[in-house]
């Protein structure tokens, strides 16, 4: 059990919380975008066709939504510092797993690998709540878009390792695309170490102790004055509709537990959405995009900077979107980026196949309007969560984002392949306004709630 002190200074702990999960962010993100950057090309290699190239970052997708299940039980049980650490931890064993593979040129085995490499995606999207566990409700939206944020380092420096990792690989006498596989390993065991060493204490049994505490304080200022007639009777404190008496906490992070919880909370629910919803949008037009690009004969390079600005709109600006969201709340930013994702997939619609700056601004913008979903959502699902409900019901959001960008991923290709690329944006253009009307829903109901 954690204690909390009330001498506690939560602003220097949060401070601390948040440095520890940007460093682990930047070493894990690096690991992540090494073993991305190949696992295509050494899956076309491994099976020996075209056509299974894509099995790898389909396998790790999948893993990074059903490795959530795992991790958001630890969490509940033993505090993020363990579910992290569990995250990270499948992920190293993935990237070996992917190092065996190729030595042996097994492609069923560089699958499970890809499948466990996923594991440090999961974890890279649960320290984003670690970040707003014990963040003044003012400033929530900053420091979960800052480890957002942090993500943008390594997402551009892994890349860029893809040749030394050749060079290494060469030295060792492995396999070429093998190489940097053992960066990846490298950044999960550093990130590791840091959430280890340095997560502490551990924010959401931290916040759960503080809250526990300002619950007992509520019951005893509650409490009937015995020397007085009469007087007020006692009430109960209740932690929510679904967690019971607060004298008996529900540390459940099952995905059980999350549909109970967003079964009875409305707000939940709209966070979850927007967070989904703005995930498919991104990735059913994303994913195809290079072969829009490859359709028009625009060269490699330059379906790399396309998609490398498309990742800088993703992350880059998520510190101003969580600022926005400390201003003005976490619907209205919902909202926004529900327009914004609308106009990049109309843009979308509308460019010509190959390279167009039309492509480059609608990439960009769907990246950015991805940013205002997950960082508003985000902080919405935390903020009307208690600290109890709080691994289960976020862990399920994770889930449904990661399963709903498989699907886009999925009828991503079946669309362009019968309907073409200009169908496929329009209609996530019409999924974008769907997120617009779910985020003007909630301010509706928060406009209700105050009066």
């Amino acid at each position: 059990m954690v204690s909390a002190p009330a001498q506690l200074d939560r602003t220097t702990v949060q401070r601390k919380v948040v440095r520890t999960l940007v460093g682990s962010q930047i070493l894990s993100g690096v690991g992540m975008a090494c073993g991305i950057a190949v696992g295509a090309l050494l899956a076309e290699d491994l099976s020996g066709t075209e056509a299974l190239a894509g099995v790898g970052t389909t396998a790790q997708v999948l893993g990074t939504a059903l490795l959530t299940i795992p991790v958001a039980r630890a969490t509940a049980a033993r505090g993020r510092r363990v579910g992290l650490r569990w995250g990270l931890a499948v992920a190293f064993v993935g990237a070996a797993l992917v190092l065996v593979a190729a030595v042996l040129r097994s492609f069923p085995l560089f699958a499970v690998g890809m499948f466990l490499f996923g594991g440090g995606t999961t974890a890279n999207n649960q320290a984003r709540y670690a970040a707003a566990d014990l963040a003044a409700p003012l400033h929530r939206g900053r420091d979960l878009s800052i480890v957002v944020w942090a993500t943008t380092i390594g997402s551009v420096a892994g890349p860029n390792l893809v040749g030394p990792g050749k060079a290494l690989a060469l030295r060792l006498g492995l396999p070429e695309l093998a190489g940097t596989f053992l960066f990846s390993l490298v950044g999960f065991v550093l990130a590791w170490l840091v959430v280890d060493r340095l997560l502490r204490p551990d924010p959401l049994l931290t916040a759960r102790a503080l809250d526990a505490e300002a619950r007992a304080e509520l019951r005893r200022a509650q409490a009937p004055d015995p020397t007085a007639d009469g007087g007020a009777q006692p009430v109960d404190v209740v932690v929510s509709a679904t967690a019971g008496p607060a004298e008996a906490p529900n540390h459940d992070g099952s995905m059980r537990r999350g549909l109970a919880v967003v079964r009875g909370n409305p707000r939940a629910l709209q966070a979850m959405l927007v967070m989904a919803l703005g995930h498919l949008v991104m990735v059913s037009v994303m994913v195809m995009t290079p072969i829009h690009m490859q359709h028009g004969h625009a060269d490699l390079e330059v379906i790399g900077f396309v998609i490398s600005m498309h990742i800088l709109g993703m992350f880059a600006l998520s510190p101003l979107v969580g600022a926005a969201v400390d201003r003005w709340g976490p619907a209205s930013v919902a909202m926004t980026g529900g327009v914004i994702l609308t106009l990049a997939a109309l843009l979308a619609s509308r460019s010509q196949a190959g390279w167009s700056g039309l492509l480059l601004v609608a990439l960009f913008l769907l990246g950015v309007g991805w940013s205002c979903t997950l960082v508003s959502g985000s902080t919405l699902l935390t903020s009307v969560v208690t600290t109890d409900e709080r691994p289960a019901t976020q862990g399920l959001a994770d889930v449904l984002m990661g399963l709903a960008g498989a699907a886009g991923g999925v009828a991503a290709g079946v669309v362009v392949g019968s309907l073409g690329y200009s169908a496929l944006a329009s209609g996530s253009a019409v999924i974008g306004v769907v997120i617009l009307v779910v985020g003007a829903a909630r301010v509706t109901q928060a406009a209700a709630e105050v009066s």
